[in-house]
């Protein structure tokens, strides 16, 4: 039984907002399984920040980029059985033909195998528990090696990593100060518990800094990209 899948193919450039004219759905037909290879059905697609900058790179009628945690649903691989889960770079697509053994890039790293036993949401996988989280816990824990007491300054504080990077300085017994841009972000980094917010937008940045932080900081966890003056 021939599979078909939906795709969003990039169809137009970004500029500025993203519309529908960026993207076009579009139906494929898939190919029968060879040996070592698996069908992937989408349960989850990521939307990152990330997306917009690479998807310069793509040539239009590519598939839009992104992560998923998808369902293996067939499979002639003895690596990957049906019914596990797997994250895979397969892009914003509902079902992939996927090879056990895939070629790696720096783009495009080998589908993962989730152990998964319904304890916690799957698309946790796509957050707190994959990418982002990951960046958070590895990049604050090992490089910035936190101890308790000291003062740390998160910026980009209410994305995807910045937000995790806060909660685990709190953990840490660290004061955390987070950089957001709207009034709304600086009220939910208050919920998650961070000691200050300053909204970059409205504030006087450096005074704000040493009214929060008046014996210096101790570790400031860079989330933001400036290219000619934009923060992006």
């Amino acid at each position: 039984m021939m599979v078909k899948a939906k795709v969003f193919i990039y169809d137009q450039p970004f500029e500025g907002m993203p519309t529908e004219k960026n993207l076009k759905l579009i139906e494929e037909d898939l190919p029968p399984l060879k040996d070592g290879e698996f069908l992937a059905e989408a349960v989850y697609l990521s939307v990152d920040p990330y997306m917009r900058a690479y998807a310069s790179h793509l040539t239009v009628g590519e598939t839009m980029i992104g992560s998923q945690v998808a369902k293996i649903i067939q499979s002639k691989s003895t690596k990957f059985s049906v019914g596990s889960y797997v994250i895979g770079v397969f892009g914003w697509r509902t079902h992939t033909v996927v090879s056990e053994n895939p070629p790696v890039t720096q783009f495009t790293p080998p589908p993962i195998l989730i152990s998964y036993d319904g304890s916690v949401p799957l698309s946790y996988f796509l957050g707190v528990l994959g990418m982002p989280g990951a960046t958070a816990y590895f990049g604050f824990l090992d490089i910035c090696k936190p101890k308790s007491g000291e003062t740390v300054v998160v910026n980009g504080a209410a994305g995807a990593v910045g937000s995790h990077v806060g909660q685990i300085a709190k953990i840490k017994g660290c004061k955390v100060i987070g950089i957001t841009g709207s009034d709304q972000k600086c009220k939910w980094l208050k919920a998650l518990g961070f000691d200050f917010v300053i909204n970059y937008k409205n504030d006087n940045i450096e005074q704000a800094l040493r009214e929060a932080a008046p014996n210096g900081v101790d570790c400031y966890f860079d989330n933001v990209k400036i290219k000619e003056g934009v923060v992006n």
